[in-house]
């Protein structure tokens, strides 16, 4: 693999939007970065810079995985500190998209730069080519395009666009670094304007603002029809805008309408009246309070009048029923058969983007996989534009598309291209179609992806065969791929853990102490786990059969004993989220690896009830360790916080922070290295010796500590912040937390603490409150405050 221990230490120039949150994500990586700025006018010469890093905590979503990553970035100004660039590896040039201030730059910063130093110009769309000719001979073959996308920590894609002296083994190496440090995903784009994503996802808008118009339809309407019922992104189109800034759509479309003059659909990324309008008069979305939407997103411009309406439309009922459809050709059939406007637009809007990836996909792709992987990764659809036409019938979408342009109602008379009558789609199992090359190509061979053992597929290629089935039941599967390590995977909905996943999960621990070196609890899609099965439970709790209940309860606990103290080690891979029942199984692995973007917390309050699979248990064990024989109450304390306020972390460093993950877990920023890194886990234990943990005593608060934890939440209940049963539910807590109604400092056993949990469980479950509480979860998927 690459080296990407060769790039230690990164500058960012540019502390702008983009530039200070790509230098967060590096400092998230624990790469050093320094942030380069112009020197500020008035007091501290790096001012500009340090006021970006500031302002990064103060965003949401956050920047920084744990605010603590700020220390990694070093404030600095040009004026004063490029001799900084010397120790350098790469440099990421992210100013105002402007070819003069960046020639500029080129010029001042090539003297200090070391001669293995990148630099990278991070653009959406300038073409690489011409920034290059600024740059000097002697590091043009150090010289490409990265465009992150916004923002930075969590969109997923980057493109690279080399120049035509850029070598080769640069692009390798700075891809290897993006996909594995950063945790990208990769499409190497041809030097063309825009590049890939945003030339067809802004041409995406442009002809759903065009068919806006066609169609007479209002832009509320357009986001409830465009939105996740076609597989895009709750934001939709015109949420999406405000989201974006109508002033840098804006930009963006008079920047396409310069550079793409050849474009058959180049009037088309002309600014409609109204956008022109709103930008005139400052309403630029989001950021000022109005644009599109305003009042909150309660009104909607009506771009006929200028004025606000009230928003809130929805999609007719035929349409509806249209898009509820599964098979994606009959839904397609449907929406082109019918006379329904809002169908049509949906029909129009899907036709003419295939229409377009089509006819440009040999000028700026290298093959259709990269082109839906770009959408997929910038837009955050869930399939990309090839995909969803293969699925909806490659030929028989083709002829609609061929015979509306016959008909003149497609956005241009340019037909399509002769390679789409020659294949039956562009995804196959031996590779993804290359329209420039006339061939099927199999994906890259760089050996960062020997990483990724199930790796992120598009629709159409051979699909992924997750090894050899051991063992299986109707809640887990148990298989292997002949390493000696066993992976089990729940086969739930959002992998909650019912009566069949803790039967599945003892049987397969059973199993693989026998067949295997070590196990992974690994789920093939995320998330890790939402939790306990509610829906299992109600019928149970509604019976009164609190005999069931309890033992399900007892068998919970069995089963976490058994992960924690199995004859072999056992590491858990996770990402998303991880609550309740699920962060349990967590917190009694040998060893977790979690994906950066992992969301665990112990949320049992928000349904009435509280943790009682070994979650206060192992609370009290971190708190007796880290304690070392001192006051436990300051390490209690916070552990009581967490399952009293059900904090979920926002990354996976914050879970260390709360205390759900050790010290010793292990954080991967990309999350189809799970699988490989976890292996290697098991792998490093069962090599060296591992013997599993042995139960051992542990020194509790007792009446003492829950007495303080009983203070605090009166404290909170007499302020109006908690309600009287979240009272009653945090007093449940403690005792389980600091062992009941003993001295201080007494040694309990596991059995005891596991005992309270099981007591409090089962009586808040008997309470008409926490039932109220488990009812309102499970019509809404919302928290009852009751």
């Amino acid at each position: 693999m690459s080296n990407v221990a060769s790039i230690r230490r990164v500058a960012v120039l540019g502390a702008g939007v983009m530039g200070a949150q790509i230098a967060a994500h590096l400092a998230n990586a624990e790469v050093p970065v320094v942030l380069f700025d112009l020197p500020a006018k008035d007091g501290d010469p790096n001012g500009i810079a340090v006021k970006a890093i500031a302002n990064l905590g103060k965003l949401n979503p956050a920047p920084f995985a744990v605010k603590e990553r700020a220390a990694l970035i070093q404030p600095a100004n040009y004026n004063q500190h490029l001799e900084e660039l010397r120790s350098c590896d790469l440099l990421i040039e992210a100013i105002a998209e402007r070819p003069d201030w960046k020639a500029d730059l080129y010029q001042r910063i090539t003297p200090y730069l070391n001669e293995r130093a990148i630099l990278a110009t991070n653009t959406s769309g300038l073409r690489i080519n011409m920034l290059a000719e600024s740059v000097p001979d002697s590091l043009r073959s150090r010289f490409c395009g990265i465009h992150f996308f916004n923002p930075p920590r969590y969109m997923a894609l980057v493109e690279l666009i080399p120049c035509q002296q850029t070598d080769p083994a640069i692009l390798d190496q700075l891809e290897t670094f993006l996909v594995t440090t950063l945790g990208k995903s990769v499409v190497r784009a041809k030097d063309t304007p825009n590049f890939i994503a945003n030339r067809i996802g802004v041409f995406s808008m442009a002809a759903t603002i065009h068919h806006t118009a066609a169609f007479g339809l209002s832009l509320d309407l357009v986001d409830a029809l465009t939105g996740p019922a076609m597989g895009r992104p709750k934001s939709a189109t015109y949420r999406t805008a405000d989201v974006v800034g109508l002033d840098t759509m804006g930009h963006v479309f008079k920047g396409s309408a310069l550079a793409l003059q050849h474009d058959p659909w180049r009037t088309y990324f002309t600014p409609p009246d109204w956008l022109n309008a709103l930008i005139a008069k400052g309403a630029l979305g989001q950021k000022t309070g109005a644009g599109i939407y305003a009042a909150k997103g309660k009104q909607v411009l009506n771009p006929a009048t200028g004025e606000y309406q009230n928003a809130g439309a929805k999609p007719n009922e035929a349409v509806q029923a249209i898009l509820k459809i599964r098979n994606p050709a009959e839904k397609f059939a449907a929406l082109r058969a019918s006379d329904d406007p809002q169908a049509q637009f949906l029909w129009a809007i899907q036709r003419d983007v295939f229409h377009y990836a089509a006819v440009l996909l040999a000028e700026i792709a290298d093959t259709a996989r990269d082109i839906d992987l770009a959408i997929r990764g910038g837009f955050g659809w869930s399939m990309g534009p090839f995909e969803i036409w293969q699925a909806a019938g490659w030929k028989q979408v083709a002829d609609w598309i061929t015979e509306d342009i016959a008909a003149g109602k497609a956005m241009t008379t340019t037909a399509l291209p002769a390679w789409v009558a020659d294949v039956q789609g562009v995804h196959t199992a031996k590779g993804s179609y290359s329209a420039a090359e006339y061939a099927y190509k199999p994906r890259s061979t760089l050996p960062v992806y020997q990483r990724q053992l199930y790796p992120e597929g598009v629709l159409g290629e051979a699909p992924h065969r997750y090894g050899e089935t051991v063992f299986e039941n109707t809640g887990v599967r148990l298989w292997t791929t002949g390493d000696h390590i066993g992976v089990l995977s729940f086969k739930s909905k959002m992998h909650v853990i019912g009566d069949d996943v803790l039967d599945g999960v003892l049987e397969a621990l059973q199993i693989a102490e026998q067949q295997f070196d070590g196990l992974v609890l690994w789920q093939t899609e995320a998330p890790f786990s939402a939790g306990a099965n509610l829906a299992q439970a109600v019928p149970v709790v509604m019976a009164g059969d609190w005999v069931t209940f309890e033992n399900t309860v007892a068998k919970f606990q069995h089963t976490t004993a058994a992960l924690r103290y199995s004859a072999i080690p056992v590491v858990a891979a996770a990402q998303g989220l991880a609550l309740g029942g699920g962060c349990e199984f967590l917190m009694h692995c040998d060893r977790v690896v979690a994906a950066l973007e992992s969301y665990i917390g112990l949320v049992e309050v928000g349904v009435g009830l509280i943790p009682a699979g070994g979650g206060c248990k192992e609370f009290a064990l971190r708190a007796m360790n880290e304690a070392k024989g001192g006051d436990l109450l300051p390490f209690l304390r916070p552990y009581f916080e967490a399952m009293a306020m059900a904090k979920v972390s926002r990354s996976a460093e914050e879970s260390k922070q709360l205390g759900h993950l050790k010290a010793s877990d292990i954080i991967v920023f990309n999350a189809s290295e799970l699988l490989y890194v976890a292996k290697a886990q098991v792998r490093a234990l069962a090599e060296t010796g591992y013997r599993p943990p042995q139960p051992r005593p542990i020194r509790v608060a007792g009446r003492t500590g829950v007495a303080a934890c009983q203070m605090a939440l009166v404290n909170m209940r007499d302020g109006g912040f908690i309600s009287a049963h979240d009272y009653q539910l945090g007093l449940k807590i403690a005792t389980a937390l600091c062992g009941g109604d003993v001295d201080p400092n007494t040694m309990v056993d596991e059995a005891w603490l596991l005992g309270l949990e099981r007591q409090g469980f089962l009586e808040l479950a008997k309470t008409p409150l926490t039932q109220a509480r488990i009812e309102q979860m499970l019509k809404t998927g919302k928290p009852l405050r009751n």
